[in-house]
C-alpha cells in the first residue's frame, strides 16, 4: 500500500503548492473562475463575507417565529424531519430542534458505507434525546453497481449518489408523514463558501445517474432519486420546505456544537468535515487529489478560518498533511474500499491513472433547472 501513499502525497504537492493562492483564505487556482482583486483576495471568500455578514443580520431575529410556524402547521406526530448523517452540523440541528419544543422524526439514509463511528454517534443522540429515526437502507448490490457505473464513467462526482439520495428520502419522508419541513444541518457559517463547478456536481440530476446507471445495465429498485420536477413538486405543489435551520440561530459555531456534543452525547468527533462515512472520507481525502487535482479542504478550511475559528496558519499546516489522521488509517480505508467494491490494488490503481470525464456527456438536467430557475426569478421578482 507504500505505493498509494506516495501516489497521494506527491499529488497533493502538485495541487498545493504550485498554485497562486488567495491572500485571506486558502481558495487557489485548481478552482475554476476564481479571480483575485488589488489585495488578492478571492472572488469565493468574497463572496462568502457578504454571504455570512448578510445571513447575521437576519440569524435569531425570525426564530420564534420560525419554530412557532412549524409547531401550528405540525398537525400530526412529528412537525418535521431533520436529516442525520452523523456529523456536527446536522447532530446539532436534531439537538435544537428538540431543545426548541419540535417533534422532530430523524431521518438517515445508509448506503452501506456508515462508519462504526457515526452508527454509535447517531445512535447516542436520538436514544438520548428520545427522537424517532427513521432508517432508509439501499440494497447493497444495487448501490455498488451504481458506484461502479461512476468509476467506469470516471466522473468526479461519485458522491452524486448519497446526497441525491438523502434529498429524496428526506423528501419523502415528509411527504409520508404531511410534514411541511426538513430542517437541514446546511448552513452560512460552516457550509456558505462556493463550491467551484469543476469540484462537484448538480445535485438534483436523476437524468444523469440513470444514464450512468444504464452502463452496467443497473435498474434504480431501492435507489429512492430525485430530479428536477420531483423537487418542483415537493417544494411548490406540496409545499415542502428545505431549511438551513443553523442559520436562523443567533450564533452557531462548529466547535461549541462540537462540544455540547460531546459533553451531552458522548459525541466522537472526525478529522475533517463529512468524514463519518468511510467512503467519503476515502473519495475526499484520496480519490478527489488523486484522480481529480481536487482538496477539498481548501474549501471546508477556509470557512472555519474566516469565521474565526481557525487560525490561517494552522489551516496551511493541515493542508501540507494528508487528508487523514495518520498513514494507516487510510491503509485502511483503501483496503476495507478494496474489499467492498471487489477490486484488485491493480484495479483501483487503473481507475486513479485514467482521464476525468465531465457528468455532461452523459445526459443532464441541469439546462432544464437553470431554466426554470430563470422562470422563478421572473415571477418572484428575486434576483
Amino acid at each position: 500500500m507504500d505505493d498509494f501513499i506516495t501516489l497521494l502525497k506527491k499529488r497533493l504537492e502538485e495541487i498545493n503548492e504550485e498554485q497562486e493562492r488567495c491572500k485571506r483564505c486558502l481558495m487557489d487556482t485548481t478552482a475554476d473562475g476564481i479571480v483575485f482583486d488589488e489585495k488578492g483576495f478571492c472572488n469565493y471568500c468574497t463572496d462568502f463575507l457578504f454571504k455570512v455578514n448578510s445571513s447575521n443580520k437576519k440569524r435569531g431575529l425570525s426564530l420564534e417565529s420560525f419554530v412557532n410556524k412549524v409547531k401550528s402547521d405540525g398537525k400530526k406526530k412529528y412537525d418535521c424531519i431533520v436529516g442525520v448523517s452523523g456529523g456536527v452540523d446536522s447532530s446539532y440541528a436534531l439537538l435544537k430542534a428538540k431543545e426548541l419544543g419540535l417533534r422532530p422524526l430523524a431521518v438517515h439514509m445508509d448506503n452501506g458505507w456508515d462508519s462504526e463511528l457515526a452508527s454509535n454517534n447517531i445512535k447516542n443522540l436520538v436514544e438520548k434525546l428520545n427522537v424517532d429515526l427513521c432508517t432508509y437502507v439501499i440494497d447493497w448490490k444495487e448501490y455498488r453497481e451504481l458506484m461502479q457505473a461512476f468509476f467506469d464513467a470516471d466522473v468526479i462526482d461519485v458522491e452524486l449518489l448519497y446526497d441525491n439520495a438523502m434529498l429524496a428520502v428526506c423528501y419523502q419522508q415528509a411527504d409520508k408523514y404531511g410534514i411541511k419541513y426538513i430542517l437541514a444541518g446546511t448552513n452560512t457559517s460552516t457550509e456558505g463558501m462556493k463550491l467551484p463547478k469543476n469540484w462537484n456536481w448538480f445535485k438534483y440530476d436523476k437524468k444523469n445517474i440513470r444514464n450512468l446507471a444504464k452502463l452496467r445495465n443497473v435498474k434504480l429498485k431501492t435507489f429512492p432519486a430525485i430530479g428536477t420536477l420531483d423537487f418542483v413538486n415537493f417544494e411548490f405543489v406540496k409545499k415542502i420546505k428545505w431549511i438551513s435551520f443553523l442559520d436562523y440561530l443567533s450564533k452557531y459555531s462548529k466547535s461549541d456544537a462540537l462540544k455540547i456534543l460531546q459533553e451531552g452525547f458522548s459525541y466522537q468527533s472526525y478529522p475533517y468535515k463529512h468524514y463519518e462515512s468511510v467512503f467519503t472520507r476515502l473519495y475526499q481525502g484520496f480519490i478527489l487529489p488523486v484522480k481529480f487535482g481536487v482538496d477539498k479542504r481548501k474549501n471546508h478550511l477556509s470557512t472555519l478560518v474566516l469565521t474565526g475559528e481557525m487560525k490561517k496558519e494552522e489551516a496551511e499546516h493541515l493542508l501540507k498533511e494528508i487528508p487523514y489522521p495518520n498513514e494507516q488509517e487510510l491503509i485502511n480505508d483503501i483496503e476495507y474500499f478494496l474489499e467492498r467494491m471487489e477490486w484488485s490494488k491493480g484495479n483501483f490503481m487503473e481507475y486513479l491513472k485514467r482521464p476525468e470525464k465531465p457528468h455532461s456527456i452523459y445526459g443532464s438536467e441541469i439546462q432544464l433547472w437553470e431554466r426554470l430557475s430563470k422562470i422563478y426569478k421572473l415571477v418572484s421578482g428575486k434576483s
